[in-house]
């Protein structure tokens, strides 16, 4: 998922309705065609069919899909592009604002202690939890106002990435049957991640954690279960909390372009050799840390090392915007 996605998510909600919005009415019905001849009830019905056959439960598929209908704002969100490359430094700039920074020192330290219970269970330190916490949803405070189901069934039918989101919607009916959250619960952002972690419904059954042993795991409104969630993902994808995510670094006139990407990896101490120095000029620390460099905006931009932990940033969301700014603001919520 790339930058411009992770700004599409945080899209408005606001439908408003007008001429342009019966244009997507049409534009719906005829995409309905490729997804399903006869409309969207037959191919509902089928959906239907396909999730009783693995087992999930008739009163489930009845609460969660009569009634159900396509959502026009979110196909119009689907096929929106982007007016223009965002560069790192417009989209760093726009995250990393004064007050997310501020929030985010306030969070840590009110939820301190629940947070080193986390860290110590799952291997992951808790300014990192905090800071993928924060730009997921500004700390739980912007989680999305589309129901879940509703907005996949959309994405399903319509027809583009149609298979993904079927076996996403598919999840989310299982979540629905195993208890952990209702249907008029399950709120999430047009394109169906949920919750204060943003997961998508397959995420959710490989790592939502119920921390707090109610018997639900709650990513909507539990923060016990909110950082476990976080910090387990995390901690599968191969977090390690002996190391940082990266630092911002300053480059010698003379190292070529070749030297950047993800692709090339060197230990820190060849890279100090090389010229490159931390960002305040000493040397970089003397371990036999593998790392690779990141030049933003062709090279106009500023300058990274990042590590392994980094790449686990990314598994999560495949970014190197994301994963550099989640970097940089769990850094500043350490610092204050």
């Amino acid at each position: 998922m790339g930058a411009q996605t992770i700004i599409a998510r945080r899209a408005s909600t606001c439908v408003r309705w007008s001429s342009a919005a019966s244009v997507l009415v049409v534009a719906l019905s005829v995409s309905s065609a490729a997804a399903g001849a006869d409309g969207f009830e037959p191919w509902l019905a089928a959906l239907r069919a396909e999730a009783a056959a693995e087992g999930i439960g008739a009163a489930t598929l009845d609460r969660a899909l009569d009634g159900l209908e396509p959502v026009p704002r979110v196909i119009e969100l689907d096929r929106r592009q982007p007016e223009g490359r965002l560069t790192f430094h417009d989209y760093n700039q726009r995250v990393l604002s004064e007050s997310r920074i501020a929030r985010g020192r306030e969070l840590l330290r009110e939820h301190r202690q629940l947070l080193d219970r986390v860290a110590a269970d799952y291997g992951v330190q808790p300014r990192f939890i905090v800071a993928l916490w924060g730009i997921e949803s500004t700390y739980g405070t912007f989680t999305g106002e589309y129901p879940v189901i509703a907005a996949l069934a959309t994405l399903a039918y319509d027809g583009r990435r149609a298979a993904f989101f079927r076996k996403e919607l598919l999840q989310a009916l299982r979540i629905l049957d195993q208890g952990d959250v209702t249907p008029v619960q399950m709120m999430g952002s047009w394109a169906g991640a949920m919750g204060q972690s943003q997961f998508m419904p397959s995420s959710y059954l490989a790592h939502a954690v119920d921390y707090d042993g109610d018997g639900r795991r709650d990513i909507w409104g539990t923060p016990a279960d909110v950082f476990a969630s976080i910090a387990n993902y995390l901690a599968k994808a191969g977090w390690n909390d002996r190391y940082t995510w990266g630092r911002q670094v300053r480059l010698p006139e003379q190292l070529g372009a070749l030297a950047a990407g993800l692709e090339v990896v060197r230990p820190l101490p060849e890279w100090n050799a090389l010229g490159v120095r931390r960002s305040n000029g000493l040397d970089l620390p003397m371990v036999a840390l593998d790392a690779a460099l990141l030049q933003m905006d062709d090279g106009k931009g500023p300058a990274y090392l990042v590590y392994q932990n980094f790449r686990v940033l990314m598994a999560w969301n495949r970014s190197t915007y994301f994963a550099l700014t989640v970097g940089e603001l769990a850094d500043l919520i350490r610092l204050g």
